[in-house]
């Protein structure tokens, strides 16, 4: 094997540019989501190394010294972080000319040619699902050979090779877990909604749901969802349980853990069999969900220890979900939150502003509707229409990019890139603060905020945290 890093490069100060992170940018509160997407193939090359540098603070002074004996690098790179990503490349290659340096992402997926274009600093970057690529380089297998890259000659050539195939058999996949405990410091990863310390992973790949803005399916996962057996998650799980004693809540990042309903109620009775949703026992788990779920299945998840869904409800609007191809109607969602209230299954619901059809009216839409439904928490994101996803065609051939091509601030923050005629991105961009102002500061809203911190001091330390971090996240983006 190569002597192996895989980075997640400095960046943005508070960047959370994981996949996991369904918008790479800083949050409104800071949280950073598990490097999975890196962790997988380094789980693959034995006696690799794996630094995730913006959730561990560390500077290119910090890491800079890790790359001199190093044979192969491969990077994580993202739209947004793609000019820092090839300045680190370029930083690594003028420190160690001999290092193969390689980018992974739905970025390069996508943009295959211009990403090798951007600098002579790549030497290959990796398309489409990319674990199993990786491993073939370290093991030194000739770049000519190797299915799924594109990369760069003697003389300079770019060359494309056939693509790879998706795998089929998930189990093949070794514990990613095991290189979050070898290389990474657990307790530096925290998410607003999810108890801390908390450890991700995925159970399977791909999603059924077509939604036009979304990433990963579109560009690395696919639509077909490929899932492992429950029994290698649950020794997964059981690993975990182990090595991060410490562990308050377990999340599951498929994309959509609910669309195969008998194999989760399968997971979730396994999971009741370790101990989950039993007296006394300290670990809850979490996952990805559509609002569509039936009371069957979601009693079932919360009987065995499920405390939180993660939702993309994204409007309010019937027609805007038409567009978007969501494959969801607003009263099914009423009804599926309306039963999570009822079974105390908390919720973090996802809105997005700015989507195809969008108006003043059916934002005002959307944030009533939010306040109706209430979720314990929200997240209110602007649209984002990346490279290599079915808005991004939209955008472009419709004309509704306002003209920048960056995707956030100079500080790291979510830019509003979509603009119509009648309803400009400025517009759309300050509903992001009005929606939280309104769903938030409304006194049923405080007094359940303030009941929670009063019953649970982490929480109220928690709470406070997270206070001074989005009122600093407002004035930021008055500034911007």
């Amino acid at each position: 094997m190569m002597r192996s890093l895989f980075l997640q490069a400095p960046s943005f100060e508070g960047y959370d540019g994981g996949a996991g992170a369904r918008y790479q940018a800083k949050r409104e509160i800071r949280s950073f989501w598990y490097p999975t997407w890196l962790a997988q193939p380094a789980a693959l090359v034995e006696g690799s190394r794996l630094i995730d540098a913006p959730a561990h603070d560390l500077s290119w002074d910090d890491i800079k010294h890790e790359v001199d004996d190093k044979e192969l690098v491969v990077l994580h790179t993202s739209t947004p972080s793609f000019s820092q990503d090839v300045h680190t490349a370029e930083l690594i290659k003028a420190r160690n000319p001999k290092a193969l340096v390689g980018m992974i992402g739905a970025k390069v997926a996508v943009e295959t040619q211009e990403a090798m274009e951007a600098s002579t600093a790549i030497d290959f970057v990796a398309r489409n699902e990319f674990d199993f690529t990786i491993k073939d380089i370290a093991e030194g297998k000739p770049l000519a050979e190797v299915e799924g890259i594109s990369w760069r000659d003697a003389d300079g050539s770019i060359i494309h090779n056939r693509d790879r195939a998706v795998i089929e058999d998930m189990d093949s996949l070794p514990f990613v877990s095991k290189v979050y405990k070898r290389d990474l410091e657990y307790k530096k990863y925290f998410i607003g909604y999810l108890k801390h310390p908390y450890v991700s992973f995925y159970t399977g790949r791909g999603c059924k749901s077509r939604c036009t803005f979304c990433l990963w399916p579109q560009t690395v996962g696919g639509h077909n969802y490929r899932t492992r057996s429950v029994a290698h998650v649950i020794e997964e799980i059981k690993y975990v349980l182990k090595e991060f004693p410490e562990t308050k809540e377990l999340f599951f990042d498929d994309d959509t853990l609910t669309d195969l309903g008998e194999r989760v109620e399968e997971l979730a009775i396994e999971m009741g069999k370790l101990g989950f949703g039993k007296p006394g026992f300290g670990v809850t788990w979490s996952c990805n969900a559509k609002a569509n779920v039936p009371y069957k299945t979601l009693k079932i998840l919360r009987d065995n220890g499920l405390r939180l869904l993660l939702v993309g409800y994204e409007s309010g609007n019937q027609q805007i979900l038409h567009n978007i191809k969501k494959g969801l109607r607003v009263e099914v969602a009423r009804q599926f939150t309306k039963d999570c209230h009822e079974l105390g299954i908390a919720i973090h619901g996802t809105f997005v502003l700015g989507l195809p059809g969008e108006t003043l009216e059916t934002i005002e839409e959307t944030i009533e509707y939010a306040k109706e439904i209430n979720p314990h928490t929200i997240q209110v994101s602007l649209a984002a229409p990346y490279p290599g996803t079915f808005l991004y065609k939209q955008a472009k051939e419709n004309g509704w990019f306002d003209g920048t091509h960056d995707m956030l601030t100079q500080h790291g923050e979510q830019i509003a890139q979509l603009s119509y005629e009648h309803l400009p991105a400025s517009v759309i961009f300050e509903k992001v603060e009005e929606f939280y102002k309104r769903f938030y500061f409304r006194p049923r809203k405080i007094g359940s905020i303030v009941n929670e911190m009063v019953r649970d001091w982490d929480m109220m330390k928690r709470r406070l945290r997270e206070g001074v971090e989005f009122f600093s996240f407002l004035r930021q983006r008055k500034a911007a």
